[in-house]
């Protein structure tokens, strides 16, 4: 099934665009999973840790996000023990109903990429397996033959790319804006392009866009450019973005856009307005918060 499809539909049972990013900062966990943190501590065990707590925020989210999205980069830390906390934590979001985009931001020559694509989307074995991601991030830098891998991939298996289009930290000026047309707008096109044999019954691509939810003005300008591509929109919440900020990334289609917060809900426990709350029930009206915000933004846009 395109993944596309699925996303859609995941995204309409929930009634929820919302996405859920397991980022496993080690300096901000709870105190319950601080020896995540601890250098002499073993290595199995603080990687243990992790996947605990992103489990445990999974099963708090799971009745109000279709999506999470785990970055890679806190699991590598941890090395082989990384490796298999995020296979655990993949393989939890999947028992718990959850699509799972992984954060990996890959980009590579070609056949560098075909094994990237391989490795997190299609396994080496036949069976499909749990521990895969539904779709994966990705660097188009080196241009259309370090993406088609990870196309083919998506045909093959049914599986979904985010193509990094403009991003939502404040170093995104200091290329993805240069030129004209910019590279952001070259990169959209080209994303566009990709996608156009890989959309489903529902009209959306497989291929889709992240664009931060930070820069709203472009907002509608990058989905005239792209009709057919879902967007993930990271930025929400921590970074400064609010409801009405990602109103131009969407369409009527339930899929077409996918709000991202990891450390303004997951962290929340550490803001002022939370200090002595349980991590777990500042974490869940944190969430409630930006669910309820942003489908009030849609209703009412």
């Amino acid at each position: 099934m395109n993944f596309a499809d699925r996303l859609q539909a995941a995204v309409a049972q929930k009634d929820s665009p919302c996405v859920l990013g397991l980022d496993a900062h080690l300096d901000l966990l709870p105190e319950a999973f601080a020896v995540a943190r601890d250098p002499k501590a073993a290595r199995s065990e603080r990687a243990a840790a992790v996947a605990e707590f992103l489990c445990q925020l999974i099963d708090l989210a799971a009745d109000r996000v279709a999506v999470v999205k785990p970055q890679s980069a806190f699991f590598e830390l941890f090395g082989a023990d990384g490796a298999e906390a995020w296979e655990k934590v993949v393989a939890h979001a999947h028992d718990a109903g959850l699509l799972v985009i992984g954060d990996v931001k890959r980009g590579d020559i070609a056949s560098t990429a075909a094994a990237y694509a391989t490795a997190l989307l299609e396994g080496p074995g036949e069976a499909p397996d749990h521990r895969l991601c539904d779709a994966v991030t990705v660097n188009a830098f080196l241009g259309h033959d370090s993406i088609e891998p990870f196309l083919e991939v998506c045909r093959r298996a049914g599986r979904g790319i985010f193509v990094l289009v403009r991003t939502s930290n404040p170093g995104s000026e200091d290329f993805q804006t240069f030129g004209e047309p910019s590279l952001s707008h070259r990169l959209a096109l080209a994303t566009h392009r990709w996608g156009w044999d890989l959309r489903g019954e529902c009209g959306l691509s497989a291929v889709g866009a992240v664009v931060g939810a930070t820069h709203p003005r472009i907002l509608g300008e990058m989905r005239e450019l792209m009709p057919h591509t879902p967007f993930l929109l990271p930025g929400f919440g921590a970074q400064g973005a609010r409801p009405a900020d990602v109103l131009g990334a969407f369409t009527s289609r339930e899929g077409a856009a996918l709000v991202s917060s990891s450390r303004g809900v997951a962290f929340a426990y550490r803001q002022k307005a939370n200090v002595g709350r349980h991590w777990r029930d500042a974490a869940s009206d944190a969430l409630d918060a930006m669910v309820g915000g942003v489908r009030d933004a849609l209703t009412s846009r």
